[in-house]
């Protein structure tokens, strides 16, 4: 198949309950606006049906392509599929959003002169529907990122949309993996002189999370040191 415009590249980790009905729903949407995309779903140590579904839907959607990390790693698997990806447009989406509408609003301020836009959950206009300490949590998250990188902004992590060519020597120079390389691609992004933007989004998971936020907290606070080291003292 030649290049498409739009690549989606969607992190996946046991996710056999909802993946295939998610997808299928994906394409039939980006079907109906007759755009020209591929789905691309980096699967990451999934231990449940995860792979065996992937396989089937890739020989059943032309569309569909499918990636494998051995172990449990989103960060890894994003930037895998960032740097699989074909379309001049990249969007990272969660197989829990799937949201067609960030999409259709990023596009057009792409084309406008944008090089990266992220979808947040903490701005103004935004409609975040999770638990309260999960709101509670991305607001923390953005503080300790102020402090340990400079960071400019309300959220790292979720929806984005970018310009393949301009944002992927960025994503070639992160080095934190797992829970923060979303957070260092933005920030890196910024501090190398992208125009980063960004635009509220309606926040409605279809399922709960699959890790528990508790646990994440030494992996984040780890990660956390490791961004701030490389931003602060690394620097590309």
């Amino acid at each position: 198949m030649s290049a498409p415009e739009l690549s989606i590249v969607i992190p996946v980790y046991n996710e056999a309950a909802i993946v295939r009905s998610a997808c299928l729903d994906l394409c039939a949407r980006l079907d109906a606006l007759g755009w020209d995309y591929e789905v691309i779903l980096a699967e990451n140590g999934s231990r449940d049906e995860t792979p065996r579904i992937l396989e089937e839907l890739s020989r059943e959607e032309p569309r569909v392509r499918h990636l494998h990390e051995p172990h449990a790693n989103y960060g890894r698997a994003l930037k895998h599929g960032i740097l699989e990806a074909r379309g001049r447009i990249v969007i990272c989406d969660e197989i829990d959003l799937c949201d067609v509408s960030f999409y259709e609003r990023a596009l057009p301020l792409l084309a406008g002169g944008a090089d990266l836009i992220v979808g947040s959950k903490a701005m103004k206009g935004a409609n975040d529907s999770r638990p309260l300490v999960r709101r509670a949590a991305t607001r923390v998250m953005t503080l300790l990122l102020r402090l340990a990188t400079g960071f400019r902004g309300t959220d790292t992590h979720g929806l984005k949309a970018f310009v393949r060519e301009r944002i992927e020597p960025v994503t070639r120079l992160c080095t934190v993996e797992r829970d923060l390389f979303a957070s260092e691609l933005v920030i890196r992004a910024q501090r190398m002189g992208c125009d980063v933007r960004e635009i509220p989004i309606a926040l409605r998971e279809k399922r709960p999370p699959g890790i528990h936020l508790l646990r994440r907290v030494p992996r984040v606070l780890k990660g956390l040191a490791q961004l701030g080291w490389a931003i602060r003292v690394m620097k590309p």
